[in-house]
């Protein structure tokens, strides 16, 4: 459905000053919005938690045609478990490379491919190339069952298949867009408490029409259709389903969302306000304790 278009990964984080470095120095992207909340989200956006937390959108350009990173802090927690569900996120280019380098960034090289991992133990490929666009080629997942799999993002969710071999399949809504591939694992999938989501768009009016189908094919909705508030900014509707394997998806409204999701040019310095007046690095350091682990 050419309609539709992959928007961001969602990855939990415990430490936010290595992670910004990590993204700035070693990725080379740009912080594109950040944002700091009181209480959890309706649509449990940063996991199962009430508390305070913030989100910072990170990405090599404009959400409205680069595929981005969402960064989900939650006050208090320094650490969360990985599990298998999330395989690594693919990037192609040389300047990244150069940037292992030159900030001595562990990794490891196969097959002409570097592999990093961020604060928090998320793995990035980097493939020593540079296109045109967006450099985010593809985020890439395990399952349990490929066929199952292919089924459900295909038949239900109306992906293109790009190619497939016995074990894997790239899937995707646009030719130059980033792609999802979804590995065959042989093992159930364990999202541990680190479990991400990955977030598309499309026009408004499709989502009752989503949901309706879901519930027809008794496939599992977290979150039913509903309007999710910014201050200040666009309302966004969104529905969050899951996948055969657990896999959290959000669908939003095309429309709002692009509207909502404007580089904010402050993000920067409200990202380097939220780590100034977090505290409580130095307030555990002081006390010889560490963060709670999710």
């Amino acid at each position: 459905m050419a309609s539709r278009r992959a928007l961001h990964f969602v990855f939990k984080i415990g430490n936010r000053h290595e992670t910004a470095k990590f993204y700035r120095d070693v990725l080379g992207m740009k912080f594109l919005r950040h944002e700091e909340f009181e209480e959890g989200c309706k649509a449990a956006c940063n996991g199962p938690y009430d508390g305070r937390w913030s989100k910072s959108m990170v990405g090599y350009g404009p959400e409205d045609d680069h595929f981005v990173v969402e960064l989900t802090y939650n006050y208090g927690l320094g650490s969360y478990k990985v599990g298998n569900d999330f395989q690594g996120i693919a990037i192609s280019s040389n300047k990244v490379i150069e940037n292992i380098q030159k900030t001595n960034t562990p990794a490891t090289v196969e097959n002409g491919v570097t592999t990093i991992v961020s604060p928090g133990g998320y793995k990035f490929f980097i493939l020593p190339a540079d296109i045109e666009g967006d450099p985010v080629q593809k985020v890439i997942l395990g399952c349990s069952n490929l066929l199952n799999t292919i089924d459900y993002w295909t038949r239900l969710l109306g992906m293109k298949i790009y190619s497939q071999t016995e074990k894997s399949v790239v899937l995707g809504y646009s030719d130059n867009k980033c792609k999802l591939e979804f590995i065959d694992l042989g093992v159930p999938i364990d999202h541990a408490t680190a479990f991400g989501r990955i977030a598309f768009a499309c026009p408004k009016d499709q989502l009752p029409a989503l949901e309706e189908l879901m519930k027809n094919e008794n496939q599992k909705i977290l979150t039913p259709l509903i309007s999710l508030d910014t201050p200040g900014k666009a309302t966004v509707q969104v529905v969050i389903l899951a996948d055969p394997d657990g896999h959290e998806i959000c669908f939003v409204g095309d429309e709002a969302f692009r509207e909502l999701s404007q580089v904010d040019p402050k993000a920067d310095s409200l990202l380097d306000e939220g780590l100034k007046n977090d505290k409580s690095d130095e307030w555990y350091a002081k006390h010889n304790k560490s963060k709670a682990a999710a």
